[in-house]
C-alpha cells in the first residue's frame, strides 16, 4: 500500500477534472496520451519521463516522478496533478494535495493490452471521455495489427531482457514484469521465465537461460558501451545470442513506456528479433 499516496489518490469524476485548466503530469506514457486527447495546451509542467511530444519536452520540468518535490510541482501551480501509480514520495504527494492540488493516480497497466484502461482514466479526469473512446479503439485495432506482424516471427526465439548490466550480475526480467509482457506480445519467448519479477541472474544461470537475442533499452545499452560490449562479456559470449551477435536495443519510453505508440514498439521488437530491415541498435523515431 502506498499509504498517504493511495489515500490522496482521487479517481475523479469528469465535473471537477474538466475545470483543471492547468494541469501536471508525471508520468511520461500519461503525458502522451493527455496530448493525443487534444488536452496538451492545459498541461503546464512535466516530469523527467515526460519526451514525447516534443511540446512535451519544452515544458518545465518537475523532476523525476519518484522523487517528485512539491516546490518543484506547485512552482506551476497547476489545479490538478495527474500521476503514475508509483509517483511520490508520498510525503511529497501529502504537501501537494494540502496545498490545494488536486491528485489523480492512474491504474497500473503496464502490459500492451491494458493502456486502454489508462486511455479511459485520463479521459475522465480530463473531461475528455470521448475523444478516449475513439483513441482507445485506435490503440486495439493498432495493437491488433501489430500482433499480427509479430506472429510472423520464424519461431518463438528466447530472448532474455536485460534492464541493467555493469560489472556485477545482470537485472533481468523474469515473468510478471513489463518487460515479460513486451517480449510476449513481439512474439517471442523470454528466456528468464523460470524467474519471478526483476532478479539478478547469475552467470551459470545466465549461460543455462541460452538466451537466443538480448533486449535493452538504448540509454542503458548506452552507459556500458553499447551492445557489442555487453555481447563481449564472458557470461553473454557463451549462450546462442552471444555466439550470433544477436542484440537489439530500443528507446526505452517506446518500449516499456506502455502509451499510445506501444504497437509501435511491438512491430518494432518484433521486426529486430527478425532481423527484418532493423539495424541491431534499433532507435525508433517518436
Amino acid at each position: 500500500m502506498r499509504l498517504a499516496a493511495v489515500l490522496l489518490a482521487l479517481i475523479l469524476s469528469a465535473a471537477p477534472a474538466a475545470a483543471a485548466e492547468r494541469v501536471a503530469i508525471a508520468g511520461g506514457d500519461l503525458t502522451e496520451i493527455a496530448f493525443a486527447l487534444g488536452a496538451g495546451d492545459r498541461v503546464v509542467a512535466v516530469d523527467s519521463t515526460s519526451t514525447t511530444p516534443e511540446a512535451a519536452s519544452l515544458l518545465p520540468q518537475m523532476g523525476y516522478l519518484r522523487r517528485l518535490s512539491p516546490e518543484g510541482v506547485l512552482s506551476s501551480a497547476p489545479d490538478l496533478l495527474i500521476a503514475a501509480p508509483d509517483a511520490g514520495p508520498p510525503s511529497a504527494l501529502e504537501r501537494i494535495a494540502a496545498a490545494g492540488v488536486e491528485v489523480a493516480l492512474s491504474p497500473e497497466a503496464d502490459a500492451p493490452g491494458r493502456v486502454p484502461e489508462k486511455i479511459a482514466f485520463m479521459g475522465r479526469v480530463l473531461g475528455r471521455e470521448a475523444a478516449a473512446e475513439a483513441l482507445a479503439a485506435r490503440y486495439r485495432a493498432d495493437l491488433a495489427a501489430a500482433q499480427v506482424e509479430a506472429a510472423r516471427l520464424d519461431g518463438r526465439p528466447r530472448a532474455l531482457f536485460v534492464l541493467t548490466i555493469d560489472a556485477g550480475a545482470p537485472l533481468v526480467a523474469g515473468r510478471g514484469t513489463s518487460a515479460d509482457a513486451m517480449l510476449a506480445a513481439a512474439g517471442a519467448e523470454n528466456a528468464a521465465a523460470a524467474l519471478e519479477g526483476w532478479k539478478p541472474m547469475s552467470r551459470e544461470a545466465l549461460i543455462g537461460a541460452a538466451p537466443e537475442a538480448i533486449v535493452m533499452m538504448t540509454g542503458h545499452a548506452e552507459r556500458v558501451g553499447g551492445l557489442d560490449a555487453v555481447l563481449a562479456r564472458p557470461d553473454v559470449a557463451l549462450t546462442p545470442a552471444g555466439r550470433d551477435g544477436r542484440a537489439v536495443a530500443l528507446d526505452g519510453s517506446l518500449l516499456l513506456g506502455f502509451g499510445p505508440r506501444t504497437p509501435e514498439a511491438v512491430v518494432a521488437l518484433a521486426r529486430a528479433l527478425r532481423g527484418d530491415d532493423a539495424p541491431r541498435e534499433a532507435r525508433a523515431e517518436p
